[in-house]
């Protein structure tokens, strides 16, 4: 088999739907958008939702519950295997050093050092959180942790 023989399998391409040209091709006069109305208008688009000025579904319905999702405090996660490739020996791991060399970006309530992967080195870190693995690994490498707060 050579380039130039390569095709496409039977029934893969298709043929442009050409609107418009005349009453026998069957997308001919209103071009497949039925009579007037706002979808038959150039440059149409209704909103998701909208259902014509009628009080839509989503505001019909009576609103239950609570939900604290809003007031969740978000952290900005970092793994030991990252620190171990970003940082050198006896260097200290801060929010300010963490968004210095570009692991932590965008607005966050804090950082939180998670225990996947490796540390070799002797880091000094002063974070939000730290997980527990994450704390026994520094400590084995003879670094430490202090939560700031």
């Amino acid at each position: 088999m050579k380039l130039h023989e390569l095709k496409p399998n039977p029934g893969a391409k298709h043929r442009r739907r050409r609107v418009g040209r005349g009453e026998s091709s069957g997308l001919g006069k209103t071009s497949g958008k039925g009579h007037k109305g706002q979808k038959a208008r150039a440059g149409a688009s209704i909103r998701p939702g909208f259902e014509g000025g009628q009080m839509p579904l989503a505001r019909r319905l009576p609103k239950k519950g609570f939900n604290n999702a809003r007031f969740k405090t978000r952290y900005a996660v970092v793994n030991l295997s990252t620190l171990e490739a970003k940082f050198a020996d006896g260097d200290e791991v801060s929010e300010a050093t963490l968004r210095a060399a570009g692991l932590v970006k965008g607005v966050w309530d804090g950082v939180k050092v998670l225990g996947n992967g490796d540390l070799t080195r002797k880091l000094t870190i002063k974070v939000d959180k730290v997980s527990a693995a994450a704390r026994d690994k520094v400590e084995k490498a003879g670094g430490s942790v202090a939560e700031a707060s």
